[in-house]
C-alpha cells in the first residue's frame, strides 16, 4: 500500500471509484498520557481520499483501532490510533494525496478544479488541504539556502481591479543556481505584492546579510528599479540582463516594424491574405526551425513590396541578438553582442535604433 504501518484487507469498486479497506497490525498500545497498557475498545472506520489509481478516485476506509485507559486517575479516558505519516488528525486527504496535488500544480500546470475532479472531492476540500501545506512551506526559510544566482521579474496576477482580487502586480524572486550537472534549479523563492525597486530592496534586506553575500549573479529585466535595488543590496553580485527579456524586446521591435510597414503600404491593420500578416508567426521563429515551405513564404512576403525590406532587416537584427546568446563559445557570443551594440543604435529603422539605444544603456549588464 505504501502507507506507513497500514496494510490492505479488502478492495472494492463502486460508481465513485476504488474503495480500499486498510488497517494496522495488532500491537500493544500504551496510553499517550500515563503509559499504562490500554485495553481494546473496538474499531472506528474513518474514510480518507488517497491518490487516484488506474484513472479512478480512491477512498481509503481505515479501520482505526480504539483503546481505553484502565487507570481511573488518568485524564485520558479513551483514544484512537493516529499515524502522521498517513494523514493529519481530522484530515480528509491523505498526506501523499496532498503532496501529489501540489506536485501537479507545480509541474503540470494543473488546476484545483481538475485535481478535485480526479480526487472525487470538492474544490474547497483540495484547496484547504493544499493551502495549509503551502503556508507552512512559505514560512520555511531553508529554501533560501545555497542561492548563488538570483532572478527577479514582475508578474501580473490578473487584469481586473485590485479591489476585487487583491494585488495586481507582484515581484517574483527565482533561484537560478546551477547544480553540479550544470542544470538550473529554476525554483520560485517568493512572490510579493508590488512591482518596484523599493519592493525588491525591502525583500533583499529582509533576507539578511548572509543571504545577500552568497548571491554572485543577479539577473533582471531592463527595469532600473530592480537594478537600483541590486546595486544597493547586492554589492558583490554581477547584474545580468535576462536573455528571455532581451530576446523578447527584439521580437517586439520586429512586430512594431511589421505593423508600421503594413499601415504605410496598405493603409490598414493586417488582414488574412496580406503578405506581412501571413508571416507574423514566422518572424517570431528561429531560422533553424523554419521549414522549407516557411522560408519560401517569408521570401515571397518580403519580395511583395520594396518597403518590406525593413521587416527583413529588423528580423535579421533580432536574430543577431538571439544568436549571441546561443553561441556555445562565450567569447564569440560577446564579440557578436558588441557588434550589435555598435551597429543597432545607428540603424535607419527607428524601432531597431531604439532597441540598440536601450541595450547600449544596459551595456554592462547585457554583455555580462
Amino acid at each position: 500500500m505504501g502507507l506507513e504501518s497500514l496494510h490492505v484487507i479488502d478492495v472494492d469498486r463502486d460508481d465513485d471509484g476504488l474503495v480500499v479497506a486498510v488497517e494496522s497490525a495488532p500491537a500493544v498500545m500504551g496510553c499517550p498520557a500515563c503509559g499504562v497498557v490500554a485495553a481494546s475498545k473496538g474499531r472506528r472506520v474513518v474514510e480518507l481520499v488517497d491518490v487516484p489509481a488506474f484513472g479512478r478516485p480512491v477512498r481509503l476506509r481505515w479501520r482505526k483501532r480504539r483503546w481505553v485507559c484502565p487507570d481511573p486517575g488518568c485524564e485520558v479516558v479513551s483514544f484512537t490510533e493516529q499515524s502522521p505519516g498517513v494523514a493529519a488528525p481530522r484530515a480528509v486527504l491523505t498526506g501523499r494525496a496532498i503532496a501529489w496535488a501540489i506536485a501537479q500544480l507545480r509541474a503540470e500546470n494543473a488546476s484545483v478544479a481538475g485535481l478535485a475532479r480526479q480526487l472525487g472531492v470538492s474544490w474547497a476540500t483540495v484547496w484547504t488541504a493544499v493551502l495549509a501545506v503551502l503556508v507552512d512551506a512559505a514560512g520555511d526559510e531553508s529554501r533560501f539556502d545555497g542561492v548563488t544566482t538570483l532572478g527577479v521579474d514582475e508578474h501580473v496576477w490578473h487584469h481586473v481591479s485590485p479591489r476585487q482580487r487583491g494585488p495586481k502586480e507582484l515581484t517574483g524572486m527565482v533561484d537560478l543556481t546551477r547544480d553540479d550537472r550544470g542544470r538550473t534549479r529554476a525554483r520560485l523563492l517568493d512572490l510579493v505584492p508590488g512591482r518596484s525597486g523599493t519592493v525588491y530592496r525591502a525583500w533583499l534586506d529582509a533576507r539578511g546579510k548572509d543571504f545577500r553575500d552568497r548571491v554572485q549573479i543577479a539577473t533582471l529585466d531592463p527595469f532600473h528599479g530592480y537594478k537600483n535595488a541590486i546595486d544597493d543590496q547586492l554589492d558583490d553580485a554581477v547584474a545580468v540582463l535576462d536573455a528571455f527579456h532581451v530576446v523578447k524586446l527584439a521580437g517586439q521591435a520586429i512586430d512594431e516594424v511589421r505593423r508600421r510597414v503594413q499601415q504605410a503600404t496598405l493603409g490598414h491593420r493586417g488582414r488574412a491574405g496580406d503578405p506581412l500578416y501571413g508571416i507574423r508567426n514566422i518572424l517570431r521563429a528561429a531560422p533553424e526551425r523554419l521549414t522549407e515551405r516557411q522560408v519560401n513564404r517569408l521570401n515571397r512576403a518580403i519580395a511583395a513590396d520594396d518597403a518590406h525590406d525593413e521587416v527583413l532587416v529588423a528580423w535579421q537584427a533580432a536574430q543577431q541578438i538571439r544568436t549571441a546568446y546561443r553561441l556555445k563559445d562565450l567569447t564569440q557570443g560577446r564579440r557578436l553582442a558588441e557588434r550589435v551594440l555598435a551597429s543597432l543604435p545607428s540603424c535607419p529603422i527607428p524601432e531597431i535604433a531604439r532597441l540598440g539605444r536601450t541595450l547600449r544603456k544596459w551595456r554592462t549588464a547585457f554583455l555580462a
